[in-house]
């Protein structure tokens, strides 16, 4: 039995799955209909993102209308916030540096959270009529479905709001791995999505970072423009290491260049994103 939710709404990451699962819906393969698509904008995407979203809005934004929240650029605040003079902080991005022990690791990681969550929180909110403060709890249900495959279940984690159910509709209402959506997809003579990701995202192997340098060079080179930045100055506000985009510590052009590592680095780092909202 279906419960009885206030509204439905879609974690649309612009990815394979998310844009799969919306694309299901829009054709009833997954029921029952959500009422928006949600995708929150970090502003800082490649175009293909941009390009496959405005695809997917102009076939079926008349049936799940896809809202487009924002909570400004990324790429803008983190420009703001290496300036030696500023005192303006970012949501940390979890660029790479050496711990203690000389190891690379990742950096605390909010990204996620304020410019993806947070956003879609809101505007789930916005679409409710609630005013800033005024609770949803008690009031309303909302079902949020977020696209995560069988093989990336470790993502799946409930929501922290009463009020706001996750569902996961390759998990339980049709199981399917990312593998078996991209053949769905190629069934269909479609085109399969990329990776939905800001430019810089430091979560991409070397393969990523290749495809990503030859078929959107001006992504590429923004995230080039971000891992020279964040070491212009030295550590920035708050670090005591250098950080880097790359997990290899090095700077990523020189790295992504260097034909030597060809083969390498083959780790899916996506598997780290937190709720597999930004990966899919």
């Amino acid at each position: 039995m279906e419960r009885d939710y206030d509204l439905r709404v879609i974690s649309l990451g612009a990815g394979v799955q998310s844009s799969a699962m919306y694309e299901m819906a829009a054709k009833g393969l997954l029921k029952p209909m959500p009422d928006y698509a949600i995708f929150a904008d970090t502003q800082c995407e490649p175009d293909y993102v941009y390009q496959h979203l405005d695809r997917l809005d102009k076939r079926f934004g008349d049936i799940i209308p896809i809202r487009r929240p924002s909570a400004g650029s990324l790429l803008q605040a983190i420009e703001a916030a290496a300036d030696s003079d500023s005192s303006q902080r970012f949501a940390s991005v979890p660029f790479w540096s050496a711990g203690d022990d000389g190891r690379e690791a990742p950096g605390a990681r909010h990204c996620t959270r304020e410019y993806k969550l947070d956003v879609i929180k809101r505007e789930i909110r916005s679409i409710l009529g609630l005013a800033r403060g005024e609770r949803a709890a008690g009031r309303y249900l909302v079902e949020q479905w977020v696209g995560i495959s069988i093989d990336e279940v470790q993502r799946a984690k409930p929501s922290r709001d009463s009020w706001l159910v996750v569902r996961w509709p390759f998990l339980y209402d049709r199981p399917m791995r990312r593998v078996q959506i991209i053949d769905w997809y190629r069934a269909g003579g479609e085109e399969v999505p990329g990776k939905s990701a800001c430019s810089f995202c430091p979560w991409r192997n070397l393969d990523e970072w290749r495809v990503l340098r030859d078929a959107e060079p001006a992504a590429f080179d923004e995230a080039c423009r971000v891992d020279e930045l964040i070491r212009r100055d030295g550590p920035m506000r708050g670090m005591k290491a250098l950080q880097y985009v790359h997990r290899s510590l090095r700077p990523l052009r020189e790295v992504v260049d260097d034909e030597t590592l060809l083969g390498t680095d083959q780790i899916d780092l996506f598997a780290n994103e937190c709720s597999g909202i930004c990966g899919v």
